[in-house]
């Protein structure tokens, strides 16, 4: 008997393997826009069972917005994959050195390089037309007017949608085009990119450019700057495919 029970204190007890830590995509939104420009991706993300974060970015100068986004993602329990769209681009450049950030997705997005800004990396490219109908307001926040919202920014989406658009957009203080990054995290993190091929907001030969120095796994949308709200399950694709190149 003491012998069976000898041999059953040694045999070792089965254990459970460790639960796996959650992915978590973060979504950063751009100017003129709010953590709400995600919402048909975000349930397509949710359905495969991957958790979801939306920052609301302040847009009142780039460290403000890398704060939101840092906070972000230390919130979260494991890996995260970090997507940004447009402005929300040169954020995640900035931060996504986070340890906890494993990829990095650019849709329709500046990828500056370190020392550069938002604005540089368009100055030598033609100038787009949206620009010459924005005016700063006394505080110097730039705001779309709801024709160039409906005309240049969101083209492809019905004028009830863009109405709505204009109405909640985030106005963005406009010297936060000129802030530097200071790192590139493009240069660490393996990244994708999304080109808007009839973007209106940033040249398409832009996205093209940045993508091929960023070294980017890069499919092209025949969408406006917001292929997130057009063509969102082609967006949820690409956000997939990082996530499991990663795991």
């Amino acid at each position: 008997m003491f012998k069976l029970f000898l041999v059953s204190m040694l045999v070792p007890l089965a254990v459970a393997p460790p639960a796996k830590t959650p992915t978590t995509v973060v979504l950063v939104h751009g100017a003129f826009a709010d953590g709400s420009s995600w919402e048909k991706v975000i349930p397509l993300l949710q359905a495969k069972g991957l958790r979801v974060v939306a920052v609301q970015n302040p847009l009142t100068s780039l460290a403000d917005d890398v704060a939101a986004t840092r906070r972000a993602i230390d919130a979260q329990p494991g890996p995260v994959i970090l997507v940004g769209h447009s402005w929300g681009g040169t954020v995640i450049t900035e931060v996504g050195v986070h340890d906890k950030v494993a990829a990095l997705v650019y849709v329709a997005a500046y990828a500056p390089g370190e020392g550069q800004s938002s604005s540089d990396l368009g100055k030598d490219g033609p100038t787009p037309p949206w620009l010459a109908n924005i005016r700063p307001d006394g505080a110097g926040f730039l705001v779309l007017t709801p024709e160039v919202v409906a005309q240049d920014f969101a083209q492809d989406l019905p004028a009830a949608q863009t109405a709505v658009m204009a109405v909640t957009q985030g106005p963005i203080l406009g010297k936060t085009f000129g802030e530097k990054v200071t790192t590139a995290a493009w240069k660490t993190k393996p990244s994708w990119y999304i080109v808007a091929e009839d973007d209106r907001m940033i040249p398409p030969d832009l996205e093209r450019a940045m993508a091929k120095k960023i070294n980017a796994k890069t499919t092209a949308l025949p969408t406006s700057h917001v292929p997130m709200l057009s063509r969102p399950t082609d967006v949820a694709t690409v956000i997939l495919a990082a996530t499991e190149a990663v795991r």
